[in-house]
C-alpha cells in the first residue's frame, strides 16, 4: 500500500471528513500538487550515504569537544558510546520506516501514520527546529575557521554567515541533483582532511593527555570522570554532535531512485562510517594535545596538531579541510530543513506558499524563510548555545519517531516493509529510552537555551491548534496514506 507523492490528486473529490477529532482536511484547487513537485529519481544509495555523512561531518571538526568541559574524557567517552548505540538503533528503525513510507516528510510522515496529525506535526516541527538552528551553529564555527585562516582579511563573523547562507541556498535553488553532487564532492574533501589529521595526530598520541582535567568534588569524580557521574549525562548533547542529522536521509525519499532499497543501504552505510570517525576523533584529538586544551577549542583538530608541534603545512591543510567539513554539513542541513518545511507546508501544517517549487523543482521559500531565521540566530555568535538548542529539537523528534516505529509494528504488522529493523521494537525501544534521557540532558547543559527552544516549540504547536489543523490538504501524500489505511480498515 503506497501513495504516489508526485501524482496530482487534487481534482478528485477529496474527503473532508476528519480522520481524527478536531482535525479537518479540505480540497484544494486543481494543479495544487503540480506546483509542489520535486525532481524524482535523482539520488542512488551512494549519494544518500553521502548526504548522511555530509550532514554530520562538521561534528568531527568542531562542537563535540565542548563535552570535555562537561564530562571530561571519560564522561564524553561513555556518552559517545551511549549515543552511538542510540543512533545506530534509531537508524535501523528509520531505515524500515523510510522504505515503507517513502515521502519527503521523513520522521513527520512516520509519526503522522502512527500517531495521527498531532503526533506527525509535533515530530515534524521538532525536526524543523533542529535543522533550522543547526546551520546557525555551524555558521559560527565556519566564521571561526575563516578568521583563523585569515581568509579575505575577514575578522567580523557576520559577513561570513551572510555569505555562506546566500551562496549555498543559491546552489540549492538550482536543483537537487546539482546540490547533492556538490555536497558529495565537498564531503570527500572533508573526509580526506580527517585522514590527514589522523596521520599527524596518531604519532603524537599520549594516553596521559586524555586524563589531564583535574577531578572536581562532584559525586563519583575521578581522573577518568573529573566531573563525576552527572558529567556523563551532561555530555550527551555534545556526543550527539558526532551523529546529529544522519536521520535526515529519509527526507530525500521522493528524490531517490528505488527508495525501498537505496534508503536503508544509504543511511546504514552512513552511520557505520560516522561511528568509526567519532571514535578516532574522540581518542586522538585530546590524545595529541590534552583534554583540558581541547575542551574550549573552536578548532579542535588544528589546535591539537599545533599543540603537538606538528608541521605548520600539515596543520594548515587540516584547517582548510575543516572548513570543507563545516561547509558540507551546513550545505546538507539546508537541504534537510527545506524538505521538512516543504512536506509540512504541502500538507497544510505550515503556510502552503512555503512548498511551491520553482522551475528546477526546488522549494524556493522553504529554502529562504528558514535560512533567514537561521542567519538571524547566527548573529548571536553563540555556537555552543545554538548547538544545544538544535539538540533539544533533535532529541524530541527521536523520541516521537521511535514511538512511531513501535506503534506501527504493533498496530500495522502487515504494512509492507522492504527492510525490517534487526531486533524489531526492542532495538527502537533502546533508542527511545536513550533519546528521552538526552532531552533531559539539554536542560543540564544550558537551561536557558533549552527553555527558549521549548517556548518556540510551544508557539508552533499553538499555530496548529488554532489554525492549521482545520486546513490540512486531503490530497497531500501523508494524508493520502491515512485515507488509504482507513479505506483498508473499512474493507476489513
Amino acid at each position: 500500500m503506497t501513495a504516489d507523492p508526485s501524482a496530482d490528486h487534487s481534482a478528485r473529490s477529496a474527503p473532508t471528513r476528519p480522520a481524527h477529532a478536531g482535525v479537518e482536511a479540505e480540497r484544494v484547487e486543481a494543479g495544487y500538487l503540480e506546483k509542489r513537485r520535486l525532481r524524482t529519481g535523482t539520488a542512488g544509495w551512494l549519494l544518500l550515504a553521502g548526504l548522511g555523512v555530509s550532514a554530520v561531518i562538521s561534528g568531527d571538526y568542531a562542537g563535540w569537544n565542548f563535552g570535555l568541559a562537561e564530562g571530561g574524557f571519560g564522561g564524553l567517552l561513555i556518552a559517545t558510546v551511549l549515543m552511538a548505540v542510540m543512533y545506530t538503533a534509531m537508524v535501523f528503525g528509520l531505515a524500515e520506516l523510510g522504505s515503507a513510507l517513502p515521502t519527503a516528510g521523513g520522521g513527520y510522515t512516520f509519526a503522522r501514520r502512527a500517531l495521527g496529525p498531532w503526533g506527525g506535526y509535533a515530530t515534524g516541527v521538532a525536526v524543523l527546529i533542529e535543522y533550522a538552528i543547526a546551520p546557525a551553529a555551524i555558521a559560527t564555527f565556519i566564521g571561526a575557521y575563516v578568521e583563523s585562516l585569515g581568509l579575505f582579511g575577514i575578522t567580523d563573523g557576520w559577513w561570513v554567515y551572510l555569505a555562506v547562507y546566500a551562496l549555498f541556498i543559491g546552489i540549492h535553488l538550482m536543483g537537487v541533483g546539482e546540490a547533492l553532487k556538490a555536497m558529495f564532492a565537498v564531503t570527500v574533501v572533508a573526509l580526506a582532511g580527517l585522514v590527514v589529521f589522523l596521520v599527524g595526530a596518531v604519532p603524537q598520541f599520549d594516553a596521559g593527555n586524555l586524563l589531564d582535567i583535574a577531578p572536581t568534588d562532584a559525586a563519583g569524580a575521578s581522573s577518568f570522570l573529573p566531573y563525576g557521574l552527572i558529567g556523563v549525562w551532561a555530555a550527551f548533547p555534545f556526543a550527539i554532535w558526532f551523529f546529529l542529522a544522519v536521520e535526515s536521509v529519509p527526507l530525500a525519499a521522493e528524490e531517490a531512485r528505488d527508495p525501498a532499497r537505496s534508503m536503508p543501504r544509504g543511511i546504514v552505510a552512513a552511520m557505520g562510517l560516522l561511528v568509526v570517525l567519532a571514535v578516532l576523533m574522540l581518542v586522538f584529538t585530546p590524545g595529541a594535545a590534552g583534554s583540558a586544551a581541547i575542551a574550549e577549542s573552536g578548532n579542535p583538530p588544528v589546535d591539537a596538531l599545533a599543540a603537538a608541534g606538528v608541521s605548520e603545512g600539515l596543520t594548515r591543510v587540516v584547517n582548510y579541510a575543516g572548513l570543507f567539513g563545516l561547509v558540507a554539513s551546513f550545505f546538507s542541513i539546508i537541504y534537510a530543513y527545506s524538505r521538512q518545511t516543504f512536506a509540512l507546508s504541502r500538507a497544510g501544517y505550515l503556510p502552503r506558499a512555503l512548498s511551491v517549487t520553482n522551475a528546477r523543482k526546488a522549494p524556493a521559500l522553504a529554502l529562504l524563510v528558514p535560512g533567514a531565521i537561521g542567519f538571524a540566530l547566527s548573529l548571536t555568535g553563540q555556537g555552543a548555545m545554538l548547538l544545544n538548542m538544535a539538540v533539544f529539537g533533535a532529541t524530541v523528534s527521536y523520541v516521537l519517531m521511535m514511538v512511531s516505529h513501535i506503534v506501527l509494528r504493533r498496530r500495522e504488522p502487515d504494512l509492507p516493509r522492504p527492510y525490517r529493523t534487526p531486533g524489531g521494537t526492542a532495538t527502537t525501544g533502546i533508542a527511545l529510552v536513550l533519546a528521552a534521557a538526552a532531552v533531559v540532558a539539554t536542560f543540564l547543559v544550558d537551561r536557558t537555551a533549552a527553555l527558549w527552544t521549548l517556548a518556540a516549540y510551544v508557539v508552533f504547536l499553538a499555530w496548529f491548534a488554532l489554525y492549521s489543523r482545520h486546513h490540512l490538504v486531503a490530497s497531500a501524500p501523508e494524508e493520502e496514506f491515512e485515507l488509504l489505511a482507513a479505506a483498508e480498515d473499512d474493507v476489513r
